[in-house]
Protein backbone atom coordinates (compact mmCIF):
# COMPACT_ATOMS: atom_id res chain seq x y z
CA UNK A 1 0.00 0.00 0.00
CA UNK A 2 1.17 3.39 -0.85
CA UNK A 3 1.96 5.95 2.07
CA UNK A 4 0.07 9.05 1.85
CA UNK A 5 2.90 12.09 0.50
CA UNK A 6 3.18 14.90 3.18
CA UNK A 7 1.61 18.03 1.36
CA UNK A 8 4.10 21.31 2.00
CA UNK A 9 2.71 24.31 3.83
CA UNK A 10 0.21 26.45 2.47
CA UNK A 11 1.71 29.96 1.82
CA UNK A 12 0.17 33.07 3.83
CA UNK A 13 -0.79 34.11 0.25
CA UNK A 14 -3.04 30.46 -0.91
CA UNK A 15 -4.32 30.52 2.47
CA UNK A 16 -6.04 33.82 2.20
CA UNK A 17 -7.26 32.95 -1.54
CA UNK A 18 -7.98 29.62 0.01
CA UNK A 19 -9.92 31.18 2.63
CA UNK A 20 -12.04 33.95 0.05
CA UNK A 21 -13.04 30.89 -1.66
CA UNK A 22 -14.13 29.20 0.87
CA UNK A 23 -16.35 32.36 2.45
CA UNK A 24 -17.94 33.07 -0.88
CA UNK A 25 -18.91 29.34 -1.63
CA UNK A 26 -20.07 29.14 1.61
CA UNK A 27 -22.27 32.14 0.94
CA UNK A 28 -23.48 30.89 -2.51
CA UNK A 29 -24.97 27.84 -0.64
CA UNK A 30 -26.23 30.07 2.02
CA UNK A 31 -28.16 32.13 -0.84
CA UNK A 32 -29.35 28.52 -2.49
CA UNK A 33 -30.73 27.18 0.84
CA UNK A 34 -32.64 30.90 0.75
CA UNK A 35 -33.89 30.67 -2.32
CA UNK A 36 -34.58 27.28 -2.71
CA UNK A 37 -37.17 28.25 0.47
CA UNK A 38 -38.40 31.03 -0.94
CA UNK A 39 -38.60 30.32 -4.41
CA UNK A 40 -36.67 33.66 -5.32
CA UNK A 41 -33.78 33.64 -8.27
CA UNK A 42 -33.99 29.61 -7.65
CA UNK A 43 -32.25 29.30 -11.05
CA UNK A 44 -29.30 31.84 -10.47
CA UNK A 45 -28.65 30.36 -7.06
CA UNK A 46 -28.49 26.96 -8.62
CA UNK A 47 -26.33 28.15 -11.77
CA UNK A 48 -24.02 30.28 -9.38
CA UNK A 49 -23.32 26.76 -6.97
CA UNK A 50 -22.64 25.09 -10.45
CA UNK A 51 -20.29 27.21 -11.95
CA UNK A 52 -17.91 27.82 -8.71
CA UNK A 53 -17.63 24.21 -8.73
CA UNK A 54 -16.65 23.85 -11.93
CA UNK A 55 -14.47 26.83 -11.93
CA UNK A 56 -12.61 26.46 -8.70
CA UNK A 57 -12.17 22.48 -9.40
CA UNK A 58 -10.90 23.70 -12.84
CA UNK A 59 -8.86 26.49 -11.62
CA UNK A 60 -7.12 23.85 -9.04
CA UNK A 61 -6.37 21.79 -12.04
CA UNK A 62 -5.30 24.06 -14.28
CA UNK A 63 -3.31 25.55 -11.30
CA UNK A 64 -1.66 22.78 -10.09
CA UNK A 65 -2.75 22.87 -6.75
CA UNK A 66 -1.70 26.51 -6.34
CA UNK A 67 -4.51 28.68 -4.36
CA UNK A 68 -2.33 31.44 -5.16
CA UNK A 69 -2.10 30.81 -9.02
CA UNK A 70 -3.78 33.70 -11.68
CA UNK A 71 -6.70 31.53 -12.93
CA UNK A 72 -7.58 30.77 -9.24
CA UNK A 73 -7.82 34.43 -8.20
CA UNK A 74 -9.35 35.08 -11.14
CA UNK A 75 -12.43 32.91 -10.37
CA UNK A 76 -12.56 34.65 -6.72
CA UNK A 77 -12.62 38.04 -8.17
CA UNK A 78 -15.71 36.72 -10.55
CA UNK A 79 -17.50 35.26 -7.53
CA UNK A 80 -16.52 37.98 -5.59
CA UNK A 81 -18.30 40.59 -8.11
CA UNK A 82 -21.36 37.93 -8.57
CA UNK A 83 -22.05 38.73 -4.87
CA UNK A 84 -21.98 42.55 -5.21
CA UNK A 85 -23.68 42.01 -8.25
CA UNK A 86 -26.76 40.06 -5.89
CA UNK A 87 -26.29 42.87 -3.33
CA UNK A 88 -27.06 45.40 -5.76
CA UNK A 89 -30.30 43.16 -7.25
CA UNK A 90 -31.11 42.95 -3.58
CA UNK A 91 -30.85 46.45 -2.92
CA UNK A 92 -32.54 47.86 -5.32
CA UNK A 93 -35.48 45.23 -5.01
CA UNK A 94 -36.21 47.29 -1.52
CA UNK A 95 -36.25 50.76 -2.56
Amino acid sequence: MNKPQDLPPLAPEQKRWALAAAVLFLAAVGFLGFSLNTGVMRPFAIGWIALQVFGFVGAIRMGRGDFAHPLFKSQVILHGVAIILLAAVIFRAFQ
